[in-house]
């Protein structure tokens, strides 16, 4: 029976440790780290998601501004938009919450955010940073794996690392990251994505399997060895006839691998809570810098 890689429990964590470098930050007469956050559209699970990081603002004495915008908007007028909280000296770090809708380039979006304020670690030059192992904004997710294996003294050094899926928000960065001198890192990683043959032939000799795929209960417990380590990232809505109309669901078939994994991550409570905690993380980082 696997053990739990508590996402919850962690990010709660962090949370805290987060909060009382406020708290001295305040204390000593400064002005509170602030994260903005440009919603466009009415996505219902990126205004979700964007509540919730408000939420965790206010837990941990952060200043959170929301700019909202119609799915009309064009490219010219968030352009507008991101030039502004780049040049306003208050705000410290802020995000463009993905998807966009259609029409707008996504790539330019990511590319006019001030390097120095990407919380998401999207922009080509902190990705490019990470690459070469220096000071960088990390991703927010892959950052809150890294922070799941170091809190749970996962050993990954020499180990084989399995990733699933090669998006430039999970699957990429966490590869790199697996593979970097430190702990946790300096582990041997395949990538494996949708051109891979017998995808099953990798995980059935990983250590560790990170699956990022957006495909509900895709990694069966015939797919991994005993007392891996299995981290999901996945959290799809699948309609049900429940009360909220949907439930939510990880890339790995929880009850079948379960019992066989040596650790893994629950959905929801792994992995989600932690990407949230890092984009705290890194807020509080950017306003260290700025506040030099």
């Amino acid at each position: 029976m696997a053990q739990i890689l508590d996402g919850l429990k962690i990010s709660k964590e962090i949370k805290q440790e987060i909060q009382l470098e406020v708290e001295k930050i305040t204390a000593a007469g400064k002005r509170p780290p602030h994260l903005a956050a440009i919603l466009v559209g009415e996505n219902g699970a990126s205004k979700a998601y964007v509540n919730s990081k408000v939420k965790d603002c206010k837990e941990v004495g952060f200043v959170s501004s929301l700019i909202r915008l119609p799915d009309t908007v064009c490219e010219e007028e968030l352009l507008a938009e991101i030039t502004k909280l780049n040049d306003n000296e208050e705000v410290d770090g802020f995000i463009v919450q993905l998807p966009l809708p259609k029409g707008i380039d996504q790539e330019k979006i990511i590319n006019a955010i001030d390097p120095k304020k990407d919380v998401d670690g999207f922009h080509p030059e902190n990705f490019g940073r990470m690459a070469l192992e220096m000071e960088a904004f990390l991703p927010a997710t892959p950052y809150g794996i890294m922070t799941l294996l170091e809190r749970h003294h996962i050993p990954t050094r020499g180990r084989h690392c399995v990733v699933v899926g090669r998006s430039r928000i999970v699957g990429r960065p966490m590869s790199i990251l697996m593979s970097s001198k430190g702990n946790p890192g300096d582990a041997t990683v395949t990538v494996v994505h949708s051109h891979t043959r017998n995808i099953e032939e990798y995980t059935r000799n990983a250590d560790i399997v990170i699956v990022a795929l957006g495909a509900p209960k895709y990694l069966k417990a015939d797919m991994i060895k005993e007392g891996a380590v299995i981290i999901d990232v996945g959290i799809t809505r699948v309609e049900d006839t429940g009360a909220k109309g949907y439930h939510l669901e990880g890339d790995v078939d929880y009850e079948s691998c379960e019992p066989k994994a040596g650790w893994i991550t629950p959905v929801p409570g792994g992995v989600g809570p932690m990407t949230r905690a890092m984009l705290m993380k890194n807020t509080l980082l950017a306003y260290k810098r700025f506040n030099k």
